[in-house]
């Protein structure tokens, strides 16, 4: 006989959450595509940021991106429906993938009763930071609308801002949204974007990265003061800055945690390109 537990929660591999972490925290990770040369690669499965920067420095022609099928998430849902009596599944914001789409059209043909989609509105550490809190709260025992409920005050008080080494794999990939009002801007100048209700907006332009990561600080400053907060900092072939970034980003704010660092995927990755570095905030009491 089958012991029933109460939530699964699942997430696609723009959370830029590690998979081994994942699978030592039960969290399932359903991989969206990356296709070059021809060959559809599996995000964090297939390809990892140490074999897709090289690709992408070297490639004349811009990688494509792709969410998963309704058929894989209704896989996974019913795989998942066989252990656990309800399911929340965080995924990118649809103002910038249609991967929310397909998870809801998977759930709606199996038990929306059962399965709630999130529209995370953010990428990377700002949907990651919304599973681990559903995750903690799922432990706590909290049913599946109370901790949709919470995730949502939360998921208001999260920042995410970063900066681009170019503006070349924005603009070619689609995903340049409002940011357009800077690419007029003169050579050297490095915008800060920063993720607004699920999209990419600008948050200011610097000569140079660590101006760039000046602002940032900055920002983020005025938005948390000493509220204790939980960082982290991330990036795509940017080590140094990313380092930077972090430093100051202790110096300046109340940070209470151990911050995460990461390396940016290669979903997100084709948009950004490399030379990115950015950081999510979140406040621990909200």
């Amino acid at each position: 006989m089958v012991t029933m537990s109460s939530t699964a929660i699942v997430t696609d591999s723009t959370s830029d959450l590690a998979r081994h972490v994942a699978d030592e925290i039960g969290v399932t990770v359903i991989p969206l595509y990356v296709t070059h040369g021809g060959k559809a690669y599996q995000d964090g499965i297939d390809i990892t940021p140490e074999s897709f920067y090289p690709m992408l420095k070297e490639s004349s022609e811009l990688p494509k991106t792709s969410q998963p099928s309704p058929e894989k998430f209704k896989e996974v849902y019913e795989r998942l429906l066989g252990t656990h009596t309800s399911i929340l599944s965080f995924h990118i914001s649809g103002g910038l993938s249609s991967t929310v789409e397909a998870a809801k059209r998977a759930a709606e043909s199996l038990a929306k009763d059962k399965i709630h989609v999130v529209d995370s509105k953010f990428i990377s550490y700002g949907l990651t930071f919304q599973v681990q809190e559903a995750l903690r709260l799922a432990r706590d025992g909290l049913g599946a609308m109370d901790i949709l409920s919470r995730v949502s005050r939360l998921r208001d008080k999260i920042e995410l801002l970063f900066t681009l080494d170019t503006m070349e794999y924005l603009y070619k990939g689609g995903r340049i949204g409002r940011v357009q009002s800077l690419m007029g801007s003169i050579l050297g100048i490095k915008p800060v974007v920063r993720v607004e209700d699920g999209i990419y907006v600008p948050a200011g332009k610097s000569r140079g990265l660590r101006q760039a990561i000046r602002g940032i600080s900055e920002f983020l400053v005025s938005r948390y003061r000493r509220q204790k907060v939980s960082i982290a900092v991330g990036h795509g072939q940017g080590q140094e800055y990313a380092d930077i970034l972090c430093e100051l980003a202790q110096e300046t704010l109340n940070v209470a945690e151990e911050p995460k660092l990461f390396k940016v995927g290669p979903v997100i990755g084709v948009h950004t390109g490399p030379g990115t570095v950015g950081i999510c905030v979140r406040p621990i009491e909200y």
